[in-house]
């Protein structure tokens, strides 16, 4: 067993050296290998992350969203083109939807920013969600981790869409963007509020041709909606910008807000944000970890389908049937 660990721990060493290096195959390699579930994997996993954990935190983390057919792909694609031409590297951690009866990226074998992909300062990793709550890989966090040590100045996060998954970005970046279609009124009254309140920075993205003045307006109107929300800081009221990202028009100005962003934010008040996050997603693992324990558990696998079934046919509170569930667990019974 002592030279199994010494060699799993030489393995991560080896791994976390190319990976420092700048080594595009071994950033690859060390995703798969965090997205992995297997157990042998996931000890390898922890081992890789515990020894670069000083080598992060870095980068600057943005996070962007909005309703598909917005034109996030579009968007970022010429974001990260505008920042690697000032020479700054840009990973990109696109989330994309799983496959249910595949498990696998749905989107994942598709052209997606493609000259984007072609930069040698730019790194794309679609990954599937795997199901996990909201549509955000479980393991983006420590995917971001990755290419921070592996030297990244930007990491970018794009979401599925509008939905659950914006709260859970939100709280593993620094700025979140919320990319809005150029159109108003009903429109408007569509987003949800909750989502619009996570944002820093709202972006009419579509401002060009015929949609300019539609963009215009609905710019006006987002404006005006957030003047009644309350700000998530009181030192950074939510700018509401434009571009188009097909013209590659307005992006330079997104880029010039960011900035602010962190300059108005602090260094203290950065790393306390930071903090925080890093505290959430500890009990994140743990409550993930419990869950998946407490299905494994003999005792509860004992049970299971026939609560499930007395759950089902209307025999048995689903309140009652957890409690034996949680009892069965507690007492160890069947260990």
């Amino acid at each position: 067993m002592a030279e199994g660990m010494a060699a799993r721990k030489g393995e991560s060493e080896n791994l976390a050296q190319a990976l420092k290096a700048g080594e595009r195959p071994a950033l690859a390699r060390a995703i798969t290998l965090i997205e992995s579930t297997r157990a042998d994997d996931r000890a390898r996993a922890e081992d890789l992350l515990s020894g670069l954990m000083s080598t992060t935190g870095g980068a600057i983390r943005i996070g962007i969203s909005g309703s598909p057919g917005v034109g996030k792909s579009t968007f970022i694609e010429a974001f990260g083109l505008m920042l690697t031409r000032q020479g700054l590297s840009v990973a990109v951690l696109a989330v994309d939807p799983s496959s249910r009866r595949t498990g696998g990226s749905i989107l994942g074998d598709k052209t997606r920013m493609e000259e984007l992909s072609r930069d040698p300062k730019a790194f794309i990793r679609p990954s599937p969600t795997g199901g996990s709550m909201g549509g955000v890989a479980r393991r983006t966090r420590e995917a971001m981790l990755l290419c921070e040590a592996a030297g990244f100045d930007v990491v970018i996060v794009e979401t599925v869409g509008v939905g659950q998954s914006e709260t859970a970005v939100a709280d593993m970046v620094d700025l979140f963007v919320l990319l809005l279609p150029p159109s108003g009124g009903d429109e408007l009254q569509g987003i949800k509020k909750g989502i619009v309140e996570l944002a820093d920075l709202v972006v009419v993205n579509k401002a060009d041709g015929a949609l300019l003045e539609a963009a215009n307006r609905a710019a006006a109107e987002y404006q005006s909606a957030l003047r009644m929300l309350r700000p998530l800081s009181a030192d950074w009221q939510v700018p509401v910008l434009r571009c188009s990202a097909l013209e590659k028009r307005g992006i330079d100005e997104i880029w010039a807000e960011i900035q602010r962003h962190r300059e108005v934010l602090g260094p203290a008040a950065l790393a306390e944000k930071r903090g925080a996050q890093a505290r959430a997603w500890m009990w994140s693992e743990v409550e993930d970890s419990l869950a998946a324990a407490f299905r494994r558990h003999p005792a509860v696998a004992t049970r299971l389908g026939e609560l499930e079934q007395g759950v089902a046919a209307g025999e048995l509170p689903a309140t009652v049937a957890a409690r034996l569930l949680l009892k069965a667990f507690a007492a160890g019974d069947g260990e």
